[in-house]
This record gives structure tokens, C-alpha cells and sequence, in this order.
């Protein structure tokens, strides 16, 4: 029996956003990574600066009878895109554009009708937040963290 949603829903988002034609070229991590000061577009999974955790989860019985729950969950995430100039809107227009093409992969399209269950893994997935920063060291970096909520039967 399931205990949680996380493993495959965590896997599915990964698979999704590494087969968005609007994401190609950028590197797609499964949790934490090393800074890479010579990668210029990133978007990481599990992962933000300075959050508690990868994953928050709840859970509770849906119904009388206690035979399924309902797990809500948010998957912490960051986008990030780095120049070797000064102009800091070049990084924060495109860390918005990584952002942007996560938020459309998570919508159903004709070619993708199940991408907002994350292929079945839960009932929906959205793109719920995000919290813009900008960093002007050995070049501008833009980093947008932001949270993937999600909720599933169990």
C-alpha cells in the first residue's frame, strides 16, 4: 500500500520538465547541486535557498471509514540564470522565462493531457509561489524560488 505520493510525483515533475521543448538546453537537477559558476540557466527540484525542506507534506482520511487519505504536498523549487555582465534585467527576464515554462508544462495540452496530475501521479499539480532574488557577484544572477503544490488520493 502507498504511504505517500512524493517519490512519484517528485520523479514525474523531473520527467516532464526535462521533455519541455521550452526547457531545452537547461539543466534540470533532481535536488541540490553545487554552484556551477559557468552554467547559465538551472532549474532545480527539491531544492531552494535557505528552505526547511524539499518536500512538506500533510496527510488525513478523506472520508468516514478511514480506507484512503488525502496527501497535500509542495515541492520546493529554483530557477536560476546567470550572465557575466552587469545588466541584472538580462538574468531576471530569463529566470522568469524558466519559470514560465514550468508553469506551462504543468498545464494539459492536446500533446499532454495528464501533465497536470504529473502523469497520474496525483489529483493536480501548480505552480503556487514565488520569491525573486538577485545577486550581483562575478557577473548578475537571478534566482526565483518557488513551490509546486499538489495534491493526491492515497
Amino acid at each position: 500500500m502507498l504511504t505517500s505520493r512524493v517519490p512519484a510525483a517528485v520523479a514525474a515533475l523531473l520527467s516532464i520538465l526535462r521533455a519541455s521543448p521550452a526547457l531545452d538546453g537547461v539543466r534540470i537537477v533532481d535536488g541540490p547541486e553545487s554552484t556551477n559558476a559557468t552554467e547559465r540557466d538551472i532549474v532545480l527540484v527539491g531544492w531552494q535557498p535557505g528552505a526547511d525542506a524539499a518536500v512538506a507534506l500533510t496527510q488525513g482520511f478523506n472520508a468516514a471509514g478511514a480506507r484512503t487519505r488525502d496527501e497535500e504536498f509542495e515541492i520546493a523549487c529554483y530557477a536560476e540564470s546567470r550572465r557575466g555582465d552587469k545588466d541584472m534585467a538580462i538574468p531576471r527576464a530569463r529566470v522568469f522565462e524558466l519559470v514560465g515554462a514550468v508553469e506551462i508544462a504543468l498545464r494539459a495540452t492536446d500533446a499532454a493531457p495528464t501533465a497536470p496530475t504529473l502523469n497520474g501521479t496525483v489529483l493536480w499539480a501548480h505552480l503556487i509561489t514565488g520569491n525573486l532574488q538577485q545577486v550581483a557577484a562575478e557577473g548578475t544572477v537571478a534566482g526565483l524560488a518557488f513551490t509546486v503544490s499538489c495534491r493526491a488520493r492515497i
